[in-house]
């Protein structure tokens, strides 16, 4: 065995060595973060907590029944506004751009991904609470769809170039035209890339509090409605996180362990659905 080849086998041996430790580096943080979560807000886990509302200060017991669902309805209208625009942006891009307005669009998608979260809210205020004078669901919904479309469109375009040229052909060989073609034959073998891009699009966007507090900021009841203030997990946890009672910083450890939770049984059932899927059509 020469130098060189003795030499090329150990730097496999040790790149082989690093990269198997860097994943057993990651997995062990991400079961950190749940297991040090579940040791402080565990013990705030009940029913009550799923179903009642906040107890004022001094009570102790109580729920976040108000802030799941905002951050359920908060979510709703930000899928609605960033879903669709960032998917069929990236169709665009992936089936008809061309190279000088598509690199402008690419660049600009980058450039908003990049912005602080901070600043999309106060955007989002700007050009909504302070026009409608008034917090709002619906404003919080837009600050994060704002959010959710630069991921959308990458993650789409990708997915989509993945596809193989051949599949394309095939299909306009058969007389589609390009649209047919993409809706039936191109979207439908990325489904399961495009889906898992909105998943974790979702679950960005999910934690997010800065862009809530300048828009659909708090409350501590029900919010009626899509124009009144309303609460979320993210902000309920800003809040009890730094409040100097330690009742409110057990709830603000379940409520943390809640929204991870929500986060990944959102994927799980995806993924699911996507096996599913995937072995009917295989049948």
């Amino acid at each position: 065995m020469s130098l060189r080849t003795a030499w090329r086998k150990t730097v496999n041996v040790v790149m082989l060595s690093l990269t198997g430790a860097c994943a057993l580096v990651t997995v062990s943080v991400l079961f950190f973060i749940l297991g040090y979560l579940v040791w402080h807000g565990g013990t705030s886990i009940n029913w009550d907590f799923f179903t009642k509302l906040p107890k004022p200060v001094g009570e102790t017991g109580g729920g976040m029944a108000n802030a799941i669902v905002g951050s359920g309805k908060l979510l709703l209208v930000a899928s609605l506004i960033g879903i669709p625009i960032g998917t069929l942006a990236g169709i665009y891009l992936a089936e008809f751009g061309g190279r000088g307005y598509s690199f402008i669009v690419r660049y600009t998608t980058d450039l908003l991904n990049g912005v602080p979260s901070i600043v999309i809210g106060i955007f989002a205020y700007s050009l909504i609470v302070l026009r409608t004078k008034q917090f709002s669901t619906l404003a919080g919904g837009f600050a994060l769809g704002v959010m959710m479309i630069p991921i959308s469109v990458r993650t789409t375009e990708e997915f989509l170039r993945a596809v193989p040229t051949s599949l394309r052909e095939a299909a306009m060989a058969l007389g589609a035209n390009k649209w047919k073609t993409i809706s039936t034959v191109v979207i439908p073998a990325a489904i399961q890339g495009i889906i898992t891009g909105i998943m974790l699009d979702v679950a960005r966007v999910a934690g997010e509090t800065a862009p809530l507090l300048f828009t659909a900021f708090s409350n501590q009841f029900w919010s009626p409605g899509w124009n009144q203030p309303t609460a979320s997990l993210p902000v309920v946890i800003y809040t009890y996180a730094i409040a100097p009672y330690d009742d409110w910083h057990r709830q603000a450890w379940a409520a943390g362990l809640v929204l991870l939770g929500l986060v990944l049984v959102a994927n799980i059932g995806a993924r699911v659905i996507l096996a599913r899927r995937a072995a009917f059509l295989k049948a």
